[in-house]
């Protein structure tokens, strides 16, 4: 059993800290936040020890592994520490906000070259993983549009937001990871705009909740996103790919798949799952069995610190074209 420690009790940290105690390959050894008492309340559930300093949780023999999922300005500092210390890492997306401190992690990551996995959790969806295999494997020809839906049901608290970093780093940063991943290739040019249609505060902010995305690949192909904060049906999240020999796409997911007909209705289903966390159970835990299966086999993580960098750089630049109202290359 590898024994692990999570930093951070928040929502993310709790997803990790269940994961983690229900593997059977795995041991959560302790949980992390100067907020002892938080920390507690997740060691309570799922076990392990709370612990309020990174040095503490290090220096314990039993950790053989981090999970970091803490506020987004903090993770710079726990990859140092726990690469000092000789920890592989899960780290929560994004590395930072900005790339000259990204820069720093992966300057951190080459100095202490420990196994390193970024949580691009979206990767490991059962149905995610095999359109990108079935694209990859030539399935569907020539790649010629790739399209992203992401529409989430509600903005989240305006505290959120004011340290998110803006909708393209916060969100749409997932749906440009996925394209690249998808695509085999990254973007030399997109072109963003977006309104604030959903929340006046968020826009008192200068973000926006309601975006589109055009992204040109080297090879020619197009890739879409369209992203909202508001959605009243349920967490939305589709992807289609479509080439010079067919189209794939996944579908969303409901509680269950049943099509009823009543007096009332016709051809009617359940609601879409509502959250993420609901959305993406599976791929939480298939990300963690990913880490798990990197660290027996001695192989690198398939999401890393250098995926990273380049979906940051390319949300950069879509909040570059959105300001300017102009294509922008993004800088690599």
């Amino acid at each position: 059993m590898k024994g692990i420690s999570v930093f951070g009790s928040g929502r993310m940290g709790e997803i990790f800290a269940g994961n983690v105690a229900a593997h059977p390959g795995a041991r959560l050894v302790s949980v992390m936040n100067p907020n002892i008492a938080s920390a507690r309340k997740l060691t309570d559930r799922f076990g392990g020890r709370p612990v309020g300093t990174p040095e503490e949780a290090l220096a314990d023999p039993e950790v053989e592994a981090v999970i970091i999922s803490t506020p987004t300005t903090t993770h710079l500092e726990y990859i140092e520490a726990a690469a000092a210390a000789g920890k592989p890492i899960l780290c929560e997306k994004p590395l930072d906000l900005n790339l000259e401190r990204t820069d720093r992690c992966l300057e951190v990551l080459e100095k202490h070259p420990v196994p390193f996995m970024l949580g691009f959790n979206r990767r490991f969806d059962p149905q995610i993983s095999a359109l990108q295999r079935a694209v990859r494997s030539g399935e569907i020809g020539t790649l010629t549009f790739l399209m992203s839906t992401s529409r989430e049901p509600a903005p989240p608290p305006i505290s959120y937001v004011r340290t998110s970093g803006g909708y393209f780093a916060d969100a749409t940063i997932h749906d440009i990871d996925l394209i690249c991943w998808i695509a085999g290739e990254r973007p030399v040019e997109v072109f963003a705009t977006g309104s604030c249609m959903v929340d006046p505060e968020i826009g008192a902010l200068g973000d926006i909740d309601t975006a589109m995305t055009v992204m040109k690949m080297p090879s020619g192909a197009l890739a879409h996103v369209n992203n909202c904060r508001r959605n009243v049906y349920g967490f939305d999240q589709r992807l289609e790919a479509f080439g010079s020999e067919g189209m794939i796409q996944t579908a969303n997911q409901r509680d269950d798949d049943l099509i009823r007909w009543t007096s009332q209705q016709t051809d009617a289903k359940a609601p879409l799952k509502h959250f993420f966390l609901e959305r993406y159970e599976a791929s939480f835990r298939q990300e963690l069995q990913e880490f798990l299966d990197a660290l027996t086999e001695g192989r690198p993580p398939s999401a890393t610190a250098e995926h990273g960098r380049t979906a940051l750089a390319i949300a950069l630049a879509c909040e570059e074209s959105r300001r300017q109202g102009r294509a922008i290359k993004p800088h690599y």
